[in-house]
């Protein structure tokens, strides 16, 4: 017999506007609470995980600053620009 490790994410609320899709949910088994995103229109989709210090409503109503924001967080220092000849 083999064993199945199931991983229980609770929708604690949601919210849809425009074709955007934004879930907050909580997953239980370690406890992360993180916003998922899907936008019907251009097919992308992304998810936040809310992090200590931060309060999930936050997440939840502003999910695109948050995920701008790491993502420039993550980003290596931008090289300088090469020299334009005239």
């Amino acid at each position: 017999m083999t064993a199945t490790a199931t991983t229980l994410t609770r929708e604690l609320d949601r919210r849809e506007s425009d074709g955007i899709d934004v879930r907050l949910l909580w997953r239980e088994q370690d406890g992360t609470v993180f916003v998922a995103v899907d936008d019907a229109k251009t097919g992308e989709a992304f998810s936040v995980e809310v992090r200590p210090g931060e309060r999930a409503i936050d997440v939840f109503h502003h999910p695109f600053a948050y995920a701008a924001r790491r993502r420039r967080r993550r980003r290596p220092p931008a090289a300088p620009a090469p020299a334009v000849a005239a």
